[in-house]
């Protein structure tokens, strides 16, 4: 039992307060992250707290063709280091970087996989689409080139929902188990939903995350034609991540995944778990507005954050920090700003914010895990990372966007957004365990 809480002030689930039953809370316990910074969730906070872009130009593709010739790849990445050979030939990439994190959260949860109960653990992970396009490109250059027929695991390779499904077989959790591709708000809805399933009962512990490996020409085309990307830093790459700079014109590509334990709090302190914070509420949103663009007014992402705080039962006066969707986009920095200042008037002023998509990139559905386990670092560690390349201030992003150095600052509680294509919004809100 873990000394530093009172365990009767936790054990919750069947008390009573201001007569409705008190809320079942989830805390995080386990965490592990592999992105363009490194290959460990630490390797990964002392790059963004160094202020270190993970960019390049691209070298898992010819690049020549392309507008946009800058990605955030993973740097010195085999996953024979990690997993076995017949696990690599089965599995599509996205999957094989849920696996491994799940595995450094794991490890770094202490979970006792001989004594839990895994008809009581389940697995929830976003992404926008995996690995999907990149092996339907494989597999269609192969059949073109007559080299053959296809693996009997080709099928499987496409599928977005196989990254679940290996992390779950993997350990032999049978509980919950579901994948959202709710384009870039997958992963941050995921931790949500996982949350939702503890507290309802289905689970003792969640294993949520997201993952992302989009190495794809149709892909990067795709975004090209769409004017999403920036294309003039071709030559100075770690440059071209620039958000809420009023010289941004666009996103680049991020791969990488990050996974998360989340477990009943009173769960938790009975097998004495260290305990990184609490998961306070989460919201959901869609703009309904547009395909591509987001609300200009940002109606959708404010209720979306709306609905996380009053979830999380916290004022707007306690967020400490935002960690801000923050793609480098014209639109939609201005759109999640002015939403960010209609939830919190006058307040967004007072708010430290930032982007870690500044430093590895937009790594679409993995994102919102990514920056939760880094939102969670700024709790444990009192820092907050910069926004890198914030040179030009922009009059309609002028908000305290923590400008390329990182900030010591006592945060207790955080807002974590993210917004994707077809307007989804997904929010979460974290706290320190002790504030």
């Amino acid at each position: 039992m873990n000394s530093e809480y009172d365990q009767s002030q936790t054990t919750n689930a069947s008390r009573e307060a201001n007569g409705r039953p008190e809320r079942v809370r989830v805390v995080v316990t386990g965490m592990g992250a592999m992105t363009p910074l490194g290959n460990t969730l630490q390797e990964t906070w002392d790059g963004l707290l160094a202020g270190r872009s993970g960019a390049g130009r691209i070298t898992l593709r010819d690049p020549s063709n392309y507008s946009c010739q800058i990605i955030a790849e993973l740097k010195g990445f085999n996953a024979q280091d990690y997993i076995s050979r017949k696990q690599v030939r089965q599995m599509p990439t996205a999957a094989q970087l849920a696996l491994i994190t799940s595995d450094q959260a794991l490890e770094d949860a202490g979970l006792d996989l001989e004594t839990i109960d895994r008809d009581r653990v389940g697995v929830i992970i976003g992404t926008a689409g995996g690995s999907a396009m990149e092996e339907t490109e494989r597999a269609t250059r192969k059949l073109e080139n007559g080299r053959g027929r296809l693996t009997p695991f080709q099928v499987l390779r496409f599928w977005p929902n196989m990254p679940a499904f290996y992390v779950s077989q993997a350990y032999g959790f049978r509980g919950y188990n579901a994948t959202l591709c709710t384009a870039c708000a997958a992963s941050t809805q995921a931790i949500g939903d996982a949350v939702r399933a503890i507290q309802r009962g289905e689970a003792d512990a969640m294993l949520a995350g997201g993952t992302e490996y989009m190495v794809s020409e149709t892909v990067f085309a795709g975004f090209a034609a769409m004017r999403a990307l920036a294309t003039q830093y071709n030559d100075d790459p770690t440059r071209a991540m620039r958000p809420f700079d009023a010289d941004r014109e666009g996103f680049i590509a991020g791969l990488g995944a990050a996974t998360l334990v989340l477990e009943r709090l009173d769960y938790a302190l009975a097998r004495g778990a260290h305990i990184y914070a609490e998961v306070l509420g989460a919201g959901v949103s869609n703009d309904a507005f547009h395909l591509i663009a987001p609300d200009p007014e940002g109606g959708g992402a404010a209720l979306a954050m709306r609905r996380a705080l009053a979830d999380a039962g916290v004022e707007t006066s306690d967020v400490d920090y935002i960690n801000a969707h923050g793609t480098s986009t014209p639109l939609g920095d201005v759109a999640e700003t002015k939403a960010i200042k209609v939830v919190f008037g006058e307040g967004a002023y007072d708010i430290p914010i930032s982007s870690t998509k500044s430093m590895v990139g937009h790594m679409m559905g993995a994102s919102g895990a990514v920056e939760a386990v880094t939102s969670i670092m700024t709790l444990k560690e009192g820092i907050i990372h910069p926004t890198i390349n914030y040179e030009t201030p922009d009059p309609d992003c002028d908000l305290d966007y923590v400008p390329n150095v990182a900030r010591k600052a006592k945060v207790n509680v955080v807002l974590s957004n993210s917004f994707g294509l077809g307007g989804q919004n997904a929010c979460i809100v974290l706290g320190r365990i002790d504030r």
